[in-house]
C-alpha cells in the first residue's frame, strides 16, 4: 500500500530552491534511506513531505490519516531538570503505563522506564526517542539523522533495531543519514541527493551509481560489506541477502 507520493517536488527558502524536481513514495513496509553530502537537501525534503514546508512546485500526497512518528536527530534536555524516562515520554500527551512500556520494549530498552533522562547513554537516549514516536502507532517512522552521536557499533544496533520494528510493527520507515556504509545494509531502496535526486534504487545499485561514487568515493564500500556480512550472520532475516565482495 503507497503510504506518500511526491511528484516533481521542488522545495527551497526565501525564494532559492534547495531541492528540485523530485519524484518520491514510499510504501508500508519498506525502509528507504536518504542519502546525501550536507546542504544536499535532505532535511528540506523530509519538511516537505510532511507538510512543514510548501512546495514550490509539484505537490505531496499521503495516505488519509497517514500516522507519523517522527525521531529527531538529538533533544536538548536541561541536565539538572529531573525528568524520568516515564514522565519524559508523556509529553507533550498522557499514555497508559501498559502503551510505554510496550514503546520500550519495541525501542529495545524495556527496563530504563524509572530512569532518569540526564543518567541515560546516548544509545540509549536514542532508544527513549524512538519508543516516544512508537507511542504514534506510526504507519511511517521517520528518523531524522538519529545516530549523529553515535560510535560505529552504537549506530548499527540502532539500525539493527529499526529493521526489527519494521518487521514487528510493519510501518515504513525513512531514514535521513549521513552513516552510509552502515544504513545501506539496513535500507531496502536509497535515494540519494544532491539538490536533486542523483541515483535511487536497492543499496547495491546506488554504491555501484557512478553518481553515487562521485559524490562519496569508493571508500564506504568494505565497511559496508563488513556490516553486511554481520548483520547477515546476526539475523537469518526472510529475505536473503547478496554475498557479493564489495
Amino acid at each position: 500500500m503507497r503510504l506518500m507520493t511526491a511528484e516533481g517536488l521542488s522545495l527551497g527558502h526565501a525564494g532559492a530552491t534547495t531541492l528540485r524536481d523530485v519524484d518520491f513514495h514510499i510504501d508500508r513496509g519498506e525502509i528507504v534511506t536518504l542519502v546525501g553530502p550536507n546542504g544536499s537537501g535532505k532535511s528540506t525534503l523530509v519538511k516537505g513531505l510532511i507538510g512543514a514546508l510548501r512546495p514550490l512546485r509539484g505537490h505531496v500526497d499521503q495516505l488519509r490519516d497517514l500516522r507519523i512518528g517522527y525521531v529527531p536527530q538529538s533533544l536538548q534536555i536541561d541536565s539538572f531538570l529531573p525528568l524520568t524516562v516515564t514522565r519524559f515520554l508523556c509529553l507533550p500527551h498522557r499514555h497508559s503505563a501498559e502503551a510505554m512500556a510496550r514503546a520500550l520494549q519495541e525501542a529495545g530498552v524495556p527496563d530504563l522506564a524509572k530512569h532518569q533522562m540526564r543518567d541515560l547513554s546516548g544509545g540509549q537516549f536514542q532508544r527513549v526517542l524512538l519508543a516516544r514516536a512508537l507511542l504514534m502507532s506510526p504507519d511511517l517512522l521517520i528518523l531524522d539523522e538519529a545516530t549523529q552521536g553515535l560510535d560505529q557499533p552504537g549506530a548499527a544496533a540502532f539500525y539493527r533495531q529499526i529493521a526489527e520494528v519494521r518487521d514487528q510493527l510493519g510501518c515504513a520507515v525513512l531514514m535521513v543519514s549521513h552513516d552510509l556504509h552502515v544504513v545501506m545494509a539496513a535500507s531496502d531502496r536509497v535515494l540519494c541527493l544532491n539538490g536533486h535526486v542523483c541515483c535511487q534504487g536497492t543499496p547495491d545499485v546506488v554504491q555501484d551509481a557512478p553518481e553515487y561514487r562521485a559524490l562519496f568515493g569508493t571508500g564506504t564500500q568494505g565497511a559496508f560489506a563488513l556490516y553486511r556480512h554481520q548483520h547477515d550472520h546476526h539475523h537469518h532475516h526472510d529475505h536473503d541477502h547478496d554475498h557479493e565482495d564489495a
